[in-house]
């Protein structure tokens, strides 16, 4: 990957009224990097990625179902999911998160 820098990741996106926004900022090698926004009370609904994945909240306040258990994010937090691991993601707050997915080298 080329060097990137992002000086305020939650910049990247603005959260919109009644939606959600997702914009990938880096795709390169084995990493991808994408920074979601939500509306208080918007969703992913149960979905899984093929690979495994960090999901980081950087405002605002997010509840994850993954594995059976229910997770709430809040800034500073993380989780990583496995490849395949069904999961949902429920804005409680307006919301940003960063998403990095990793495939095998």
């Amino acid at each position: 990957m080329t060097t990137r820098f992002f000086d305020d990741l939650t910049s990247e996106v603005d959260i919109p009224t009644d939606g959600t926004l997702s914009r990938v900022l880096a795709k390169e090698g084995s990493v991808r990097l994408v920074v979601f926004a939500f509306d208080r009370g918007q969703e992913l609904t149960e979905h899984t990625a093929s690979v495994p994945a960090v999901v980081q909240v950087l405002s605002g306040s997010l509840t994850v179902e993954a594995a059976g258990e229910r997770h709430r994010l809040t800034p500073n937090s993380w989780l990583y999911l496995q490849a395949g691991e069904p999961h949902s993601v429920f804005a409680d707050e307006p919301s940003r998160m960063l998403l990095t997915m990793v495939r095998d080298a």
